[in-house]
């Protein structure tokens, strides 16, 4: 199983943006930081779940996604697999196509406190 700990920051919001990817496999850790552009902070974190999809698609096919978020839209989006924010229907769609290559796929809201890692690195993203 894959632990992927995903964040999104922006500076203003809209403003630019940036995603913090931290990953978990066995005892090893891959992070990653990835700038995203002017967008709001919410479409921020949702493009951190996508672009952390497509690095599990090419580094770690079928297996089994447990991602943590502290965003609670997020969270609530995926799990109810609706929304009515016409902003976030493009952003679930690619959420759903990417997580249909995997046999599970878990999201789990957690504490800001213990998102720190992907945080940091959403914020290294805003700088670069």
């Amino acid at each position: 199983m894959i632990i992927v700990y995903t964040d999104g920051a922006s500076n203003g919001n809209p403003g630019t943006s940036g995603a913090g990817i931290y990953m978990k496999h066995n005892d090893t850790f891959k992070s990653y930081h990835i700038p995203l552009g002017v967008m709001t902070n919410h479409e921020a974190e949702f493009n951190a779940v996508i672009h952390a999809l497509s690095i599990c698609q090419r580094s770690f096919p079928n297996e089994i996604l447990s991602f943590r978020t502290d965003s609670k839209i997020v969270v609530d989006t995926i799990e109810k697999d609706y929304t009515r924010n016409e902003m976030f229907i493009p952003l679930l769609n690619k959420i759903r196509e990417k997580a249909s290559a995997f046999p599970y796929f878990f999201i789990k809201w957690i504490p800001e406190k213990q998102n720190f890692h992907a945080d940091r690195l959403a914020r290294q993203a805003i700088k670069n």
